[in-house]
């Protein structure tokens, strides 16, 4: 969840510059998922003729640049949102996907962006080496593609919604955007699916189109290649109510086994893109489930039949192993007692009527004979080609807990634990996607995983219903119906995990029963949130071992640490309301956005708390960041933005003086103070509680000397004296200073202009060019990238080195120089400059940085990390190319228990220097 999106993109335009940077996000096309139930491309091939239909493809619509895609959305978005940063030509505005079940809807919407350029970027990317040439130009026009799903049987739904947006002709904003445009400018569609033959005629009758046929199995593999390229968590394994995310090397991405599970199932084997084969197949599927199940238990849609199935006993209609055996294991063949030995065997020997059986139990029988033949096929053909990695798709899975645990619970049993049964996170988009895709394939190689933020707007947390257009318009439309959850008596929690019931089955294993009665099927169990594309994204090219790194520190798969983690937060945010509310004026709107926003926050924490993996793989960093866009979602742009203000204006009011006590020392001792001066100011953390009730007790300059004159030796992390070696030489060592430093700043205040400028001056005294790495977006109150050039100039008004070192870094382009000498700058001096860090939490995930942060470090042999969410929560760990200085106070006591075996406001100061 690191980087950021349009949603902040305003606060943002005056900082941005160069050629199109982060601010293109808003003009990039974006492809949002809608709905609750979406279906994947349901495989009936069958449906469609043979063959001999030729599949056309024209040559003269649009072609849809896929170059650098990714996911994002808005509001009440459960499902995937993938951006489109390379599109500027018109496209087709609609595909689709016509399976005999579902019907997938993929339509295109335009939005407008902009980009802003300044001099301080100008001078920065010269500095760094960034041409105009080397990054590509990204265009203005940009949109959203959004998913919609029907049944197919309600096929006149899908016409209407498509009519009544003039989806057939360009859509909506068409006429805004090309008002001259004829009416008839989509008369051609995308589609795939049997039902694109079926219902060809159709369309043409009701919305005079033609249907463009793309070949379906085509659609699926695209469909899934995508995905597992370009998403980091997106395939997973689930057994016994447990997801697994399982990082997948693009080197040995290919061969796969593609099981798509629609209507029937097709059994697809993946070499590589373009590259695939449907080996086999079996008419038993999702459509077998549904259509037995709608006769047998008189359930009128899937969902339902599988709500009831949760409720289940399926040992009243199967026949056991232990029911052949007097209750007894079949321990000879390897069969427990509770293995099922006969799917609906035991209505042979009972003497009941059909009326007798509770439909509960014929629903979760019906699945299980389903799903695990399914599953034993799908080995079959595995260990058929020798093939390891098995991915499941389709309707019929529609992110149902249990059917995930049957299918690999087979896989397990048939291959004696040789073979893995995998699901996709957006599992119900391939053939949609794909045919969407069809349009233009070129590009998709140069998708990046690190290009891709995945975010969760406030409505992945609750239940919704099926939506069929956007989602809510505006902020008002969101906190109103937010507001009808409390109006009427509903609590604000996230429903409970489809959860499968505790029943015995095949290899008699127990699955943990439900917390709550919720049924959750579709993306709505996996929570699929909105990826967003950030172009400009990196992986930071200092890290020793980019595949192995793991930003989080703390292990939130333990429970234990989960829950308290979770009470920090929940206690935390009274006061950050306070503090949010309070940046907008108190007004009643802010008052009312603020109530929002607490009750859009917990329930993401409950949603969390009930399945820890319902957005990803979780860590700390996730959960931190997710806090500060729930914040921007309901439009707190900077919570803190006063607060950080006043606590930058006391600080430069005593700089002066601070440098001056400094100049007057000798080497050695400066070099110590100014590391005790940065250690004692990350005390300023309005993200700790303890803090937070230091700041009621005394003004920041009484709290910095007191934090100061607590700073004894040794700290419980202390390589001072290894660090002052490198720096400042010892008997036959001599001083080697560094090349060029950077400073990953934590707090505004005291924390960055009493600590952190101070030992950035030292740095430029020897020589060593400095970036200051700041947070592209605010975060609680850590200083950000845009109001650094500001700090630097002030501070520079008491100090020449920081003066030149800021003219010659490009810093006072558009700040008031210094009256210190009225010259221009010092060619000769050493640079000081400012970078945004590409995040907009209080933590860094390293394998997302902004590309000014990946220019300025292929020079640099110091990276310095200040503050508990950079040196603590994450990267402690975190091993680099260069020289390494981690610095922080440890303002929480379990952390500073479990981390370092020490105690509340002890301190870190960690040198490692490349080996």
């Amino acid at each position: 969840m690191a980087g950021f999106g349009t949603s902040d993109i305003k606060e943002r335009e005056k900082e941005e510059g160069g050629d199109k940077n982060i601010n293109t996000l808003e003009s990039h096309a974006v492809i949002r998922t809608e709905g609750g139930e979406v279906g994947q491309s349901s495989s009936e091939r069958d449906m469609a003729p043979a063959t001999g239909n030729s599949i056309h493809r024209s040559g003269s619509r649009p072609q849809l640049d896929l170059s650098k895609a990714a996911i994002q959305g808005n509001f009440e978005e459960r499902d995937p949102t993938i951006l489109l940063p390379n599109q500027s030509d018109d496209l087709s505005h609609l595909a689709l996907d016509i399976g005999g079940s579902l019907i997938k809807l993929v339509y295109f919407s335009r939005h407008e962006g902009q980009s802003i350029d300044d001099k301080r970027k100008k001078t920065l990317k010269e500095r760094l080496g960034i041409s105009k040439g080397s990054r590509r130009s990204y265009p203005v026009l940009g949109g959203r593609l959004h998913f919609v799903k029907f049944e197919t049987n309600k096929i006149n739904e899908c016409l209407d919604f498509i009519y009544s947006k003039q989806l057939h002709r360009g859509g909506m904003d068409a006429r805004i955007w090309n008002p001259d445009a004829p009416t008839n400018e989509s008369s051609v569609i995308k589609a795939t699916g049997g039902g694109a033959y079926k219902f060809a005629d159709l369309f043409k009758e009701r919305l005079g189109v033609s249907l463009d046929k793309e070949d379906e199995m085509n659609c699926l593999v695209s469909g899934a290649n995508f995905l597992l390229k370009a998403i980091r968590h997106e395939a997973f394994t689930h057994m016994e109510g447990q997801k697994e995310f399982v990082q997948i090397d693009q080197n040995e991405l290919f061969p796969y086994l593609l099981v798509n599970i629609g209507s029937g199932v097709s059994i697809i084997k993946v070499d590589g893109d373009g590259k695939f084969q449907r080996v086999s197949g079996t008419n038993v599927g999702g459509g077998t489930y549904w259509g037995l199940g709608k006769l047998l238990t008189k359930c009128k849609s899937f969902d339902e039949l599988l709500e009831l199935s949760q409720r289940g006993d399926n040992g009243a209609i199967d026949m056991l192993v232990g029911d052949i055996y007097g209750g007894m294991d079949y321990s000879k063949i390897g069969l427990s007692a509770s293995t099922i030995a006969s799917s609906f065997g035991k209505a042979i020997s009972e003497n009941k009527e059909y009326e007798d059986y509770r439909p509960e139990d014929i629903s979760l029988s019906l699945l299980r004979m389903i799903s695990y033949n399914i599953g034993q096929i799908a080995y079959l053909n595995a260990l058929r080609f020798g093939l390891k990695r098995i991915y499941f798709g389709g309707f019929f899975i529609r992110g149902h807990a249990y059917t995930m645990d049957t299918i690999s619970f087979a896989v397990q049993f048939w291959s004696n634990g040789d073979a893995q049964a995998m699901f996709l996170r957006h599992e119900g988009f391939l053939g949609a996607l794909g045919a969407f895709m069809s349009y233009e394939k070129h590009g998709l190689d140069d998708l990046m995983v690190h290009h891709l933020v995945e975010r969760f707007p406030v409505g992945g947390a609750y239940t919704g219903g099926k939506i069929h257009g956007p989602p809510l318009g505006d902020l008002n439309e969101k906190i109103s119906w937010m507001e009808k959850f409390v109006q009427k008596g509903t609590e604000i929690t996230a429903p409970a995990p489809m959860a499968p019931p505790g029943t015995t089955g095949l290899g008699g294993f127990e699955v943990p029963s439900s917390k709550g009665g919720t049924l959750r099927s579709d993306a709505s169990a996996l929570n699929i949130g909105v990826l967003h594309l950030v172009p400009t994204l990196e992986v930071f090219p200092l890290l020793a071992d980019p595949k192995t790194y793991e930003p989080n520190t703390i292990d939130l798969s333990d429970h234990g640490e989960l829950e308290y983690w979770f009470t920090v937060l929940s206690e935390h945010l009274p006061d950050l309301v306070d503090k949010a509310v309070a940046s907008e004026g108190g007004t009643d709107d802010a008052k009312r956005r603020g109530d929002a926003f607490a009750r859009a926050f917990s329930a993401h924490l409950a949603r969390l708390m009930e399945e820890p993996a319902a957005y990803g793989k979780l860590g700390l960093a996730n959960l931190l960041e997710l806090r500060e866009e729930c914040l921007r979602e309901f439009q707190f742009v900077d919570a803190y933005r006063s607060i950080k203000q006043r606590e930058n204006e006391a600080s430069l009011a005593v700089l002066a003086d601070l440098l001056m006590e400094l100049d007057s020392m000798s080497e050695e001792a400066r070099l110590l103070t100014l590391i005790e001066g940065v250690l004692a100011a990350n005390i300023f953390d309005w993200g700790s509680r303890a803090c937070v009730d230091l700041y009621h007790k005394g003004t920041i300059i009484e709290i910095y000397r007191m934090s100061r004159n607590k700073m004894q030796r040794p700290w419980r992390v202390d390589d001072f004296d290894v660090f002052k070696e490198r720096m400042l030489g010892s008997g036959d060592k001599k001083p080697r200073p560094h090349k060029r430093a950077l400073l990953f700043v934590d707090n505004a205040g005291a924390d960055v202009i009493l600590g952190m400028l101070p030992l950035a001056r030292e740095l430029l005294r020897h020589g060593t060019e400095v970036v200051l790495v700041a947070n592209s977006l605010p975060a609680l109150n850590d200083v950000t990238a845009m109001e650094l050039p500001e700090i630097v100039a002030e501070s520079a008004k008491h100090c020449d080195i920081l003066r030149r070192a800021a003219e010659a870094g490009g810093l006072l382009v558009d700040a008031m120089v210094s009256t210190l000498d009225g010259s221009k700058g010092n060619s000769s001096s050493v640079p000081l400059m400012v970078v945004e860090n590409g995040c907009g939490g209080p933590c860094i995930d390293l394998r997302q940085v902004s590309s000014e942060l990946a220019a300025a470090a292929k020079e640099a042999d110091l990276v310095i990390l200040e503050g508990m969410g950079r040196s603590l929560h994450t990267n402690f760990n975190a091993k680099f190319k260069c020289d390494a200085l981690k610095l922080a106070m440890v303002k929480n006591r379990r952390l500073a228990q479990k981390l370092i075996q020490g105690n509340i406001y002890d301190c870190v100061c960690r040198y490692e220097p490349v080996s």
